[in-house]
């Protein structure tokens, strides 16, 4: 640990990044045990998925945001966090507007974004790849931008706070892992197929960590919007996405359950250790 805190920021957001893809990649090869899994355990893993990302969007994103801009904004300090949580929820609209993808547990006739013909022509697997990866995108940036942030604002506190939110997303990688790759793998594909393709959904991560950290640490300013830019895109998934997958099966207090244990053990983990 002493060796990983004397890098760089940016160099500690990449590896914090390979570190929750390696955590989706443990996830997928969950396929070389199972070619099924209860959707009851699906379900309480998506919403413990989603509690995570919402404990974190406040305590590690939102809540820094507005302390960071108190220097600058004073009583006003609250317009960066607004501001940028709008955007951040409206650039993962955009995208899934543009992108063509499915979500977990819908037909190819439900797919979304991008022209008909588009999704047509891609596979399901594809469409689902993509669905899980778009979401991927503002998880390494959560991770980029409160390690860049580092650079100049260090505390202790803010250094375990990241390494915090990156735990915490590690951990709820893992079930979106195996979230993606057992689908993959009951729609036909082979198990080396099917963890491919779970893996892969989170190669984002650290690319989009070290484009995060190398942003605020050039921009400075930027850093209370980008914080909350990341939080904003954050619930964006977990309102569009997480929730109501792991509401639609009949098992909705199992997800309400995983919700509040993922938001309980993230808030435990940002608090306690930040």
């Amino acid at each position: 640990m002493d060796w990983f805190a004397e890098q760089s920021v940016v160099l500690q957001a990449f590896l914090a990044g390979l570190f929750t893809w390696t955590c989706t990649i443990i996830g997928s090869a969950i396929v070389f045990f199972f070619k099924q899994i209860s959707r009851k355990l699906l379900d309480t893993m998506q919403g413990f998925a989603a509690g995570v990302m919402i404990a974190a969007s406040f305590w590690s994103l939102l809540a820094p945001s507005i302390t960071y801009a108190e220097e600058s904004y004073g009583a006003w300090s609250w317009i960066p966090a607004a501001v940028g949580f709008l955007l951040g929820g409206y650039f993962l609209r955009f995208i899934d507007a543009i992108i063509p993808h499915l979500h977990l547990g819908n037909e190819l006739a439900k797919a979304e974004g991008g022209r008909k013909e588009e999704r047509r022509r891609l596979s399901k697997t594809t469409l689902l790849f993509l669905a899980i990866t778009i979401h991927n995108i503002p998880e390494g940036l959560a991770v980029g931008v409160t390690f860049g942030a580092l650079a100049n604002n260090y505390s202790q506190a803010a250094y375990i706070g990241a390494l915090g939110l990156a735990l915490g997303i590690g951990l709820q990688n893992i079930p979106e892992g195996s979230a993606l790759s057992i689908p993959i793998r009951t729609d036909g594909k082979s198990r080396k197929e099917a963890f491919f393709w779970g893996a892969m959904s989170a190669i984002v991560e650290p690319i989009a960590a070290v484009i995060g950290a190398v942003a605020v640490i050039y921009m400075t300013p930027i850093l209370p919007y980008a914080l909350s830019f990341a939080a904003g895109a954050m619930i964006f998934v977990v309102v569009e996405e997480l929730i109501p997958e792991s509401q639609t099966n009949g098992n909705t207090d199992l997800a309400t359950l995983g919700l509040m244990m993922g938001f309980v053990i993230m808030m435990i983990l940002d608090v306690a250790l930040g």
